[in-house]
């Protein structure tokens, strides 16, 4: 007797999500760099069974040399150094685990904000493109599953990750979708993910994250290329509302109250491999500087809003004075007026430029 179930353990409850659908009798192309990159997107297309090669195991060694993706880099405070091997090593798995569990869950998030773009985008390229993200998706999910499984378990997803992947299903708006996935969420995670790729020495993880950057590069450049070309025919009570959406989405995934949450779970996983938070904590406040002064980061200390989010924002047209002043205002909460400013015309000095073609340049970041 098949064991095939409709509603399963692990589903949760049914999100009320608003969509309005939206045909297009028009087939001709009308977004020329839309249409573009749906025909990159048809060529790089890749199967995972046959381009990666998962018989290999993970190569410890090489991945105990991967960052774990903390605000400061926690490896080089003197109670880190001070653990047995065993422990430090047990203590990088499961925190490798708990970030790349995020990134699955993101990428189911991604799927499906995807397909009900197809629906919702008024543009035929617009539509192309958004069917071949779909599928895009559905691979990634596959194989951060596959990899998390042969490193560890898959851990829950983050509380502030699961609001804004809610929000942004739940919102009728597809401009949005658009700006909280593509340029928010897929931002993030695109900067996250090129970041890992180009500093861990692990063959089966760097291949993975090179494939997925490759396409996440696309998938932020169509966020960026149709929203560049929606913004000036917004009037301006539409741009401040589009503004504060992707300022809250900012906002809940590394706002004060986030990053508790966050330091919560990350307590949960010391505690488990009988590492002393507080002992931890201590060691790293009192070495903050000389951690500060050490961290070589790509990207440096301004981290992926300030350094890659909030100009994206900027480059689309959605990052008025208004709206920036909200941004140093929290950023400079979690952070400080060293890395943001100490007003909000040096907060907008520092932001760096994106370039047009930003494909193009997160690929060529890739080393």
């Amino acid at each position: 007797m098949s064991d095939f179930q409709i509603q399963t353990s692990t589903q949760e409850p049914p999100l009320d999500a608003a969509l309005k659908v939206i045909y297009q009798w028009n087939y001709d192309p009308e977004v020329e760099e839309l249409r573009n990159l749906y025909h990159k997107a048809l060529e790089a297309q890749w199967i995972a069974e046959r381009e990666i090669d998962w018989d290999r195991p993970i190569d410890m060694e090489k991945f105990a040399t991967t960052p774990m993706g903390t605000a400061l880099d926690i490896e080089k405070c003197s109670y880190w150094r001070s653990l047995p091997e065993e422990t430090q090593w047990e203590l990088k798995r499961r925190m490798a685990s708990f970030r790349l569990s995020n990134f699955l869950h993101g990428e189911q998030g991604a799927l499906m904000v995807a397909a009900q773009l197809v629906n919702a985008v008024p543009h035929t390229d617009a539509k192309f493109y958004a069917a071949t993200q779909t599928m895009d998706e559905a691979r990634h999910v596959e194989v951060f599953a596959k990899y998390i499984n042969k490193l560890d378990e898959v851990r829950p997803i983050a509380p502030a990750l699961k609001i804004i992947l809610d929000s942004t299903l739940a919102t009728d708006d597809w401009m949005k979708k658009l700006v909280g996935m593509q340029i928010v969420v897929e931002g993030l995670a695109l900067y996250s993910f090129r970041e890992m790729r180009n500093l861990t020495e692990e063959p089966l993880l760097k291949d993975l994250l090179t494939y997925v950057a490759r396409d996440e590069s696309r998938h932020h450049a169509y966020g960026v290329q149709y929203i560049s070309r929606c913004v000036p025919c917004l009037n301006d009570a539409q741009r401040r509302e589009l503004e504060d959406f992707a300022l809250e989405a900012a906002r809940t995934l590394i706002g004060s109250r986030t990053q508790q949450t966050f330091f919560s779970a990350l307590l949960a996983l010391w505690s488990e491999v009988g590492i002393d938070p507080a002992e931890l904590l201590t060691s790293v406040q009192r070495e903050r500087e000389q951690l500060l002064r050490e961290d070589i980061r790509p990207g440096g200390r301004l981290g992926p809003v300030q350094g890659f989010v909030i100009p994206t924002l900027r480059r689309c047209g959605l990052l008025s004075e208004r709206v920036a002043a909200h941004f140093h205002s929290f950023l400079r909460e979690n952070f400080t007026s060293r890395v943001v400013g100490e007003d909000v015309q040096e907060f907008l000095r520092l932001l760096p430029d994106i370039p047009e073609d930003t494909a193009a340049w997160v690929l060529g970041q890739l080393q």
